[in-house]
């Protein structure tokens, strides 16, 4: 099968295509190249790419064979399975006497009323849940926010594990991100993060099916919903 030269957002490719020069598309994707002698295959939307015109059509050869390029999951509830037991293999690895915590925020517009959702289980013991409203405010507020509650209920000398969705919030908060915004309330999460030394965050992808990080979306989105709080559930004794 031959190639074609195109463009990817500005950038030269090898696509693959017929022989009369359009595009071989499986599933709206293409098969490309960066370099014609990187084996490394990559699939970009067919809508995504533009032909040169007239369009330059090399021989099959011409590009260096790589390996199969692996078929993208096309049904969302498969990508919501891996994600789910992906995240269960991750759990069975935290220790017994390690606290936990998912962590979630809402927004209804962004920005727009603003919520956060917090599941707090200290090891041994039932789950303790708590939301926020939090007023006007973005994503990232209640991404942020629900973090911070979620340190202030679980004590500072334990090991500790923060799950969020929010990869914004773990970059900001633990990997030296510069923060356009929300630098005031970056700071002040930032004392409650020094002041756990022994936490460490977690990323899990969101609507995936995780329960207990569907537990956090759905407290968040209650805040919204009654625009009230209810925090004094997470400060029980651990």
């Amino acid at each position: 099968m031959p190639w074609v030269e195109a463009r990817l957002r500005g950038q030269k490719v090898f696509a693959r295509a017929r022989a009369d020069g359009t595009l071989e598309a499986d599933g709206g994707r293409v098969e490309i190249r960066y370099k014609k002698d990187d084996p490394r295959a990559y699939r970009a939307a067919a809508g995504n790419l533009e032909v040169a015109s007239p369009a330059v059509v090399l021989a099959d050869d011409a590009v260096v064979a790589g390996a199969p390029v692996e078929a993208k999951e096309k049904d969302p509830s498969t990508r919501r399975a891996t994600a789910a037991k992906n995240a269960t293999v991750a759990a069975t690895k935290i220790a017994a006497d390690t606290w936990v915590a998912y962590t979630d925020g809402a927004c209804s517009g962004n920005p727009g009323p603003c919520g956060a959702g917090m599941v707090v289980l200290a090891p041994g013991a039932n789950p303790r849940e708590g939301y926020e409203y939090l007023g006007i405010g973005t994503n990232n507020v209640g991404e942020l926010t629900a973090v911070w509650r979620a340190l202030e209920a679980i004590p500072v000398d334990v090991d500790a594990v923060v799950h969020t969705d929010s990869k914004y919030a773990i970059g900001v908060l633990s990997q030296g991100w510069k923060a356009k915004a929300n630098a005031e309330l970056i700071a002040r999460i930032k004392v409650q993060v020094s002041a756990h030394p022994r936490a460490r965050f977690v990323y899990v992808p969101g609507h995936a099916g995780i329960p207990m990080n569907e537990r956090a979306d759905e407290l968040a989105r209650e805040a919204i919903r009654t625009r009230g709080s209810s925090l004094q559930p997470l400060k029980g004794e651990g």
